[in-house]
């Protein structure tokens, strides 16, 4: 079986020897929690994105989280607030602002390319809009320049959701840095990956940030003096040590899911099968490979029968959740076709050049 991800190869084989001369040192040190790896990582990763404040958290639902609930801190949101987002997305951006007292007004996507449509964004503003939620979905950074100036001619806020994104980029300036802030995710599956949950907020707002920070720290910036109802969400001393590494390597991975990426999109040609389209290369960073066909469940079947892994993201839209049970009558036809058409494909540095060109023959042999 060709795998769709293959953490164990990542980890184990490829840098494996890296990771356990990472964890001795975070051993060693006899500093577990807010230490010199966090404060590293967090100094190492803003300067990758081009940004001047990091703040690691626990998870990334955490970093969208964290940062509306600052903004309410410091009086630029308050209850009841509406914040534009994609509904085709990971539940996790719509959670961040369900959780905060927020409401979500869902936006339809672009068929070109699966992120929120710019063009629909207008229309969704009332005098009750406060920050505008673009998805930089699969690791396609979305139009970013479109929506930060429909956010300067309407006062919004920008908060980028960066979770698939590490490394993005529009004319060399990458995801992170085109909001008022950005947040990321580290899970194992993600392009910049730790060994655990792992989050992070970024932001060239000092006061932001420190907000961020304080209540990530049970509302403390001094022990003891609890400033705001805050919680514990702060990012594992070991994992930071482990991102540090992974950081350094990772143009070295982006330029190889990019080179599968291009051999896909050269060597797919079935007619039933539609390829994913981008701009610039630069603008994606493919944390997944989403191919469309109106045969979906039928094309992922056939490909588990010729020992190919997939997966699919995301099976519904946000509005559809049993959980947002309110939304269900809105109807939002791009992102509803999309979630019934969409398969990722295997992609990462498990892959060989033997897997990709079995691949391709396999999907070119399909018939719906």
């Amino acid at each position: 079986m060709i795998k769709f991800l293959d953490l164990e190869f990542i980890n184990n084989k490829h840098i494996k020897n890296e990771l356990l001369d990472v964890a001795k040192r975070v051993i060693n040190s006899g500093w577990y929690v807010n230490g010199i790896e966090v404060h590293s990582f967090e100094s190492e990763f803003a300067q990758f994105c081009g940004v001047n404040n990091c703040v690691g958290v626990a998870n990334g639902l955490d970093a969208l989280s964290l940062c509306l609930r600052a903004w309410k801190e410091l009086g630029k949101i308050d209850d009841g607030d509406e914040i534009i987002v994609p509904t085709h997305t990971f539940i996790a951006t719509i959670l961040a602002i369900t959780d905060n007292n927020l409401k979500p007004v869902f936006v339809d996507s672009r068929d070109c390319d699966f992120n929120i449509d710019s063009e629909k964004i207008v229309e969704a503003i009332t005098p009750r809009t406060k920050v505008i939620l673009p998805v930089h979905l699969y690791g396609h950074i979305a139009d970013m320049e479109a929506i930060n100036t429909i956010a300067k001619q309407y006062g919004l806020l920008v908060l980028e959701d960066c979770a698939q994104a590490h490394g993005a980029s529009i004319n060399s300036r990458k995801a992170g840095s085109w909001g008022d802030a950005s947040a990321f995710s580290f899970y194992p599956g993600k392009n910049l990956g730790a060994l655990g949950d792992g989050g992070a907020l970024l932001s060239d707002n000092a006061e932001l940030s420190r907000v961020v920070r304080t209540l990530a720290n049970y509302g403390s910036e001094e022990k003891y003096e609890h400033i705001y109802q805050g919680v514990n969400s702060r990012l594992d001393e070991i994992q930071a040590a482990f991102l540090r590494l992974k950081l350094s390597r990772i143009d070295q991975d982006i330029n190889v899911r990019r080179d599968i990426a291009s051999y896909y999109s050269s060597n797919i040609k079935n007619s039933v099968i539609r390829i994913p389209v981008w701009k610039d290369i630069e603008n994606h960073v493919f944390h997944l490979y989403v191919i469309r066909t109106e045969k979906r469940d039928q094309l992922q079947c056939y490909l588990r029968e010729n020992n190919i892994d997939s997966a699919i993201h995301y099976p519904k839209p946000s509005h559809h959740h049993e959980s947002y049970r309110e939304y269900k009558h809105l109807k939002y036809p791009i992102a509803e076709r999309i979630s019934k058409s969409c398969l990722s494909l295997p992609i990462g540095a498990h892959i060989t050049s033997v897997d990709l060109q079995h691949i391709c023959n396999i999907l070119n042999r399909f018939e719906a």
